[in-house]
């Protein structure tokens, strides 16, 4: 899979390169360059069918458009991952923490309901008991 990568990358380099080269022609043209345009043109004609090939070998990669947003923004596109790991980190922690507080939550109310309810929470626990070894 990798070198599918790898073959489109290179290819994508060359267009990007080409399509720069393209630019500056263009940008300052002049009417002798009329056969070096045409020809930059049909390169990238060329190379665009080239990227057209890749197609049906990576037709099963799926792009997340918030990586598309970080590539509008002018954000490196492999901050993506990081983020989105930074990210699961953070709700991680939070989930952990809320865990942790509904424990000693649950720890209180067990003895403020033994407090004011033995006989119940003693039958309770009793089940409890037979529960765990069902």
């Amino acid at each position: 899979m990798a070198e599918k990568f790898e073959a489109l990358e290179q290819q994508l380099e060359l267009f990007i390169e080409n399509t720069r080269q393209l630019g500056i022609i263009v940008s300052d043209f002049q009417p002798q360059g009329q056969n070096v345009l045409n020809q930059k043109i049909n390169t990238m004609v060329t190379e665009m069918q080239e990227i057209e090939k890749f197609r049906p070998l990576l037709q099963d990669v799926h792009v997340p458009l918030e990586v598309f947003n970080y590539i509008d923004e002018g954000k490196n596109p492999n901050l993506y991952t990081k983020d989105c790991l930074e990210k699961a980190l953070d709700k991680n922690e939070n989930v952990k923490g809320k865990m942790d507080n509904l424990k000693r939550f649950k720890g209180l109310l067990m003895v403020e309901l033994t407090k004011v309810f033995p006989n119940e929470m003693n039958m309770y626990r009793a089940l409890k008991g037979e529960d765990r070894l069902k």
